[in-house]
């Protein structure tokens, strides 16, 4: 499978040229096989595009902008929906694609279904109380020491 992404060569918004060379580099870097489908350039990309990127991911006015990732034909999403995937380490489920031995994404789901999630919060020795209020530190939790500061300075 081929992950399609469609780009502007030619583009002087820089914030779009930034979000294709964050898809470009994160694909590149994990070698996940790629072909970049310029729209500026090719007027038959750019009609492809429009068209199949499904309405509900359509802005109100105008036209998607790129990037635009799709997996053979089948559409994906675009930066955003791209860019949180990433952040969720979830970026192969979201590209259509299994995760390689030894991944990340891998190590983790198999950590998962061995002991259920694998998040934890860390204990910091601070108790977060209520919404609003000041956090205190929690009962037993031995003061943090600094070989510099005298230990009643306070």
């Amino acid at each position: 499978m081929v992950i399609n992404t469609y780009l502007s060569m030619i583009t002087l918004n820089s914030s779009i040229k930034k979000k294709q060379q964050d898809v470009l580099g994160f694909l590149e870097a994990n070698k996940i096989g790629f072909e970049e489908k310029d729209i500026a350039a090719n007027e038959e990309n750019r009609k492809w595009m429009r068209e199949n990127v499904p309405e509900n991911n359509r802005p109100a006015t105008g036209y998607p902008l790129p990037p635009q990732i799709f997996n053979e034909s089948q559409y994906r999403g675009d930066y955003d929906a791209f860019f949180e995937a990433r952040e969720n380490n979830a970026v192969y489920a979201f590209l259509g694609l299994t995760a390689p031995p030894g991944s990340k994404r891998e190590a983790e789901t198999q950590a998962e279904g061995e002991a259920g999630s694998t998040h934890r919060e860390p204990d910091v020795g601070f108790d977060p109380g209520s919404p609003g209020s000041r956090p205190g530190p929690k009962a037993g939790a031995k003061p943090l020491r600094h070989p510099g500061i005298p230990r009643n300075s306070f």
